[in-house]
């Protein structure tokens, strides 16, 4: 995937391969390997050079907010795709949005039912990975279509535990 990037009103110029957690990235031509982990939804555990960081990512109307280790950073995304289209913004999720498991656990709270309408950043249901509990919480508002878990079940990285519409 290639996109361009507006940091804080720098440009770069980022291609990213990605094949499970580890993501090879060539940023403005320069080759950098890095591990990338979702811990949850908009929070992600990184590893480039054997330095960690965590940061979280929040959506805004045109643009990224990114924050890590007590900064904030603007970035506005741009993919080339859609320059050719004029879309050259950053678009809300529509239809179908599927909850992903960030990591292999155990679910130990289902927190809503098929049917219920949900806010964004609402708690969905809560993993336990690693003797530690992560809530999962909606990326957006809508109404929850399906629940594809229960509590107790084991899940793997990458299940599906709920769908958004």
């Amino acid at each position: 995937m290639k996109l361009n990037l507006k940091i804080d009103g720098r440009a770069r110029s980022i291609q990213i391969d990605r094949s499970g957690a580890q993501m090879q990235c060539r940023i403005d031509g320069r080759d950098v390997a890095s591990n990338v982990v979702a811990i949850q939804p908009g929070i992600y555990s990184i590893l480039i050079g054997g330095a960690a960081f965590e940061a979280r990512v929040e959506s805004g109307p045109r643009e990224l907010h990114i924050y890590i280790g007590g900064r904030e950073y603007s970035a506005e995304v741009s993919d080339p795709r859609q320059w050719r289209h004029g879309r050259n913004e950053i678009a809300p999720a529509e239809g179908h949005q599927q909850i992903i498991a960030p990591m292999p656990g155990k679910v130990v709270r289902v927190m809503v039912q098929a049917g219920e309408a949900v806010v964004a950043g609402q708690g969905l249901l809560v993993v336990e990975a690693m003797k530690m509990q992560n809530e999962i919480k909606s990326p957006r508002a809508g109404t929850v279509e399906r629940i594809s878990t229960s509590e107790g079940q084991t899940i793997n990285a990458g299940d599906v535990l709920a769908v958004i519409v």
